[in-house]
């Protein structure tokens, strides 16, 4: 599946969920924010398409403990490769928590 087909795809999701997507441009990486009660996920239009599947991917997996995507009909090819970019998010996350020191972990020499 293309980058460009899966972003849409995932931007309907987004909105089936009650978020708004806006695409700007600027110097931001992109992601969720509150505005007055309004759900928004921004995403920078000066990023390549992968980058913001990307983007959503994490949003996703940040706040899977809110979000039911297993309540959502997703077409099965979308959610292959939402599932692969979440477990790559993850693999992702990990990593980075393993390269620094738990700071409440005493147990360190």
């Amino acid at each position: 599946m293309r980058s460009e087909k899966l972003l849409l795809d995932l931007e309907d999701i987004l909105e089936q969920l009650g978020y708004v997507v806006r695409k700007e441009r600027g110097s931001f990486r992109g992601g969720f924010c509150l505005l007055e009660g309004e759900k928004i996920i921004m995403l920078n239009k000066n990023q390549p398409p992968d980058y913001l599947v990307g983007v959503i991917a994490r949003f996703l997996l940040e706040n899977s403990h809110e979000i039911e995507l297993d309540s959502l009909y997703i077409k099965p090819a979308t959610r292959k490769h939402l599932n692969e970019r979440i477990r790559a998010a993850r693999h992702l996350s990990e990593r980075r928590s393993e390269d620094r020191p738990d700071p409440l972990n005493t147990d360190f020499a």
